[in-house]
């Protein structure tokens, strides 16, 4: 995957909540043997953070449309970016008690940021090179599928409902969970419309299952007890 990328698309990377449709240009612009800049460019030049360009509530989805901030695009992309960041901070208290599996949030992490390359790229006004750029594999889907079986077979079987508990690790991992079932939510009548890749939905569906059954083997190998659901008296 192209990671480098021309000097005002990698400033737009670095606020993705707040200009999130240009951090999905990041990863289409440049080869990786490219340079973000020129030697000459990047001492004459020094980038900003801001660009105004959303000062006036709207913002560019990857094919150059001006939408609203709260279109649905936008609530979607906003949605994905709060869940890549539940799965870092939960990622910061597994690393703390070095659990094997930070790897595979960290590239959860990136693959999050291919499903907002292809949300911010709506199929109705995509030519042929955007839809391109933006294709969403199916393999991370069958990943998240491989790694919820491997470690569903180190846990006891779910025989009552739990409560988000266990631990930091454990709790921390529910709370990207929910997160997960809240960006699913945004995404799904995207799909519905056919503006997006159905496997971006499929990924999120699949996470949300692949973070409750981490949340319950963080809490297993830290010999954590899980609270268990029973109705108030």
């Amino acid at each position: 995957m192209a990671v480098a990328v021309t000097n005002r698309l990698h400033m737009h990377s670095i606020f993705w909540t707040r200009q999130c449709a240009q951090l999905y240009r990041i990863r289409h612009v440049c080869r990786k043997d490219r340079s973000f800049a020129t030697k000459s460019d990047e001492e004459s030049r020094v980038l900003k953070i801001y660009t105004k360009t959303g000062d006036k509530g709207f913002s560019s989805t990857f094919t150059g449309e001006r939408r609203p901030k709260e279109d649905c695009i936008f609530e979607a992309l906003g949605a994905t970016d709060e869940l890549s960041s539940a799965i870092g901070l939960a990622r910061e208290f597994c690393k703390d008690k070095g659990h094997p599996f930070i790897e595979e949030l960290e590239k959860i992490q990136c693959v999050l940021q291919d499903v907002g390359s292809n949300v911010a790229t709506p199929l109705s006004s995509a030519r042929e090179s955007h839809r391109v750029k933006t294709k969403f594999s199916p393999q991370p889907v069958s990943d998240l599928e491989s790694w919820i079986d491997k470690y569903t077979e180190e846990l006891p079987p779910l025989t009552n409902f739990i409560l988000p508990s266990g631990g930091k690790s454990s709790a921390s991992l529910h709370v990207a969970r929910a997160v997960c079932r809240k960006a699913e939510r945004s995404v799904a009548p995207i799909v519905r419309s056919g503006e997006a890749d159905p496997d971006v939905a499929k990924f999120l569906n699949r996470l949300s299952d692949y973070l409750f059954t981490l949340a319950r083997y963080a809490a297993m190998k830290e010999g954590a007890a899980e609270s268990i659901y029973s109705r108030p008296k």
